[in-house]
C-alpha cells in the first residue's frame, strides 16, 4: 500500500490512507472515488447530515467483503469531529454518536470506508422527535422496483388527500423510499403507528401487490411497505448516501414523473443511478429533497385514514364511470326495436 496523503480540508489536516484500493471490484471503483464523490456531494449531503446521529456502515475490504456497523464515534477521531452522546436502552450505555456537521467530518467518515451513511429520522438535540415520516417500499423478487412504483404513487395519494407533500428516492439498492417531511412536534408512537396504519390499508385495498407483514416468507412478488423504520432505535440510508452493491449506486431523490415514468414504460433501469450520474443530477435539478429539511407539516390523525380510503375509492368509481362512458360513446349506435339493453473488517 502507498504511503497516506495528507490533505488540508476547509482548515483541517486529514491523512487519507490507500485511496488506490478497489472497494467495488465489478466496477473497479476504488476508496479514492468514494472520497472524491463525498467531497463533491458535501454541498447537498451535509445539510441532511447536520445534527443527526450517524451510524457508519463500514466496508474496509470492499463491497464483497464482510462489513460491521459502527455507531460508537472511534477512540481515535480528531478532537474537532463532534459527537452527540445518546443513551440506549438496549445496551444499557450512552452511545457517542458522530455528527457529521462539515466536510472534513465527511471525508474522514469517507476515508474510515464506511461507504453506507445511515443518519437518524430525528435531530440529536431532540431525539425523542422524528422530524419526517418514512416508508420503505422493499420488493420480493420477481417484483422490482416498478412494482415499488406503483405502491409508491399510493402512499402519496393518500397523503395528498391530506394536503401533504411526499418526496420520493430510490434506495440505491432494489428499493424506493417515500419521505413526508414533518418539522413539527410528534413523537416516534405517532409516526410509527400512523405508518403501520398505511400499510395495513394499502395491504388491504390491494391485497395482490402489497404485503404489511415483515415475514419474509410473505414477500415474495410482492411489495413490503415498511413501517418499521420509524423508530428511535432505527436508521434509514442517508440521500445521497453510496450503497455497497456491485456498482457503486446511490440513494438518489427522483421526482415524480419519473416515478410515473418507470412504472409507464415498466422500466427498472429509469431508476437506477450511479455516482457520476448523481453528480450530474445535482448539478442539473439541485437538491430534489431540500423540502424535506424544512417543509413544516402536522402528521394526520390516524382516523383520517379510513376517510381517504373512501375517498380513493370513490375516486375510482367515477373513474370507472368515466371510462365506462367513453367505451358507450366509441361504440356505434345499432338500431333496435323494442326497449335498450342495461348496460404492484481489515485494513483501511
Amino acid at each position: 500500500m502507498s504511503a497516506p496523503t495528507i490533505v488540508e480540508v476547509e482548515g483541517r489536516n486529514l491523512k487519507l490512507s490507500n485511496l488506490e484500493k478497489v472497494l467495488y471490484p465489478a466496477a473497479g471503483f476504488t476508496k479514492g472515488q468514494v472520497v472524491d464523490f463525498y467531497v463533491r456531494i458535501a454541498p447537498v449531503l451535509v445539510p441532511h447530515l447536520t445534527g443527526r446521529p450517524l451510524t457508519m456502515k463500514r466496508y474496509p475490504e470492499g463491497v464483497d467483503h464482510e462489513y460491521f456497523f459502527e455507531k460508537n464515534a472511534p477512540m481515535h477521531r480528531p478532537d474537532w469531529v463532534k459527537t452527540a452522546p445518546i443513551w440506549s436502552g438496549s445496551n444499557h450505555r450512552t452511545i457517542h454518536f458522530i455528527l457529521a456537521n462539515d466536510l472534513p467530518t465527511l471525508v474522514w467518515i469517507a476515508n474510515l470506508a464506511s461507504i453506507e451513511l445511515h443518519p437518524s429520522l430525528s435531530l440529536a438535540a431532540d431525539i425523542a422527535t422524528p422530524t419526517m415520516i418514512v416508508f420503505d417500499l422493499d420488493p420480493g423478487p420477481p417484483a422490482n422496483i416498478v412494482q415499488c412504483a406503483q405502491v409508491g404513487l399510493w402512499v402519496r395519494d393518500i397523503f395528498d388527500h391530506f394536503g401533504l407533500r411526499s418526496f420520493p428516492k430510490t434506495s440505491g439498492s432494489k428499493g424506493l423510499q417515500i419521505y413526508v417531511p414533518l418539522n413539527t412536534k410528534t413523537s416516534y408512537e405517532q409516526t410509527k403507528s400512523f405508518a403501520h396504519a398505511v400499510a395495513r390499508l394499502l395491504e388491504q385495498e390491494h391485497p395482490e401487490l402489497v404485503v404489511s407483514d415483515m415475514k419474509k416468507a410473505a414477500r415474495t412478488n410482492k411489495i413490503f411497505v415498511d413501517w418499521s423504520q420509524n423508530d428511535e432505535h432505527k436508521t434509514t440510508i442517508s440521500v445521497y448516501s453510496l450503497r455497497a452493491r456491485e456498482h457503486p449506486t446511490v440513494s438518489t431523490p427522483v421526482t415524480w414523473d419519473e416515478v410515473e415514468q418507470a412504472l409507464k414504460k415498466k422500466d427498472a433501469q429509469r431508476l437506477v443511478f450511479e455516482a457520476q450520474d448523481v453528480l450530474a443530477r445535482v448539478e442539473k435539478m439541485g437538491d430534489l429533497f431540500e423540502s424535506v429539511q424544512k417543509l413544516k407539516q402536522k402528521l394526520p390523525q390516524l382516523a383520517g385514514l379510513a376517510g381517504a380510503s373512501e375517498a380513493e375509492e370513490k375516486k375510482e368509481d367515477k373513474d370507472v364511470s368515466v371510462a365506462a362512458q367513453a367505451e358507450a360513446r366509441s361504440r356505434p349506435i345499432k338500431k333496435t326495436k323494442g326497449k335498450s339493453a342495461p348496460g404492484k473488517r481489515g485494513k483501511v
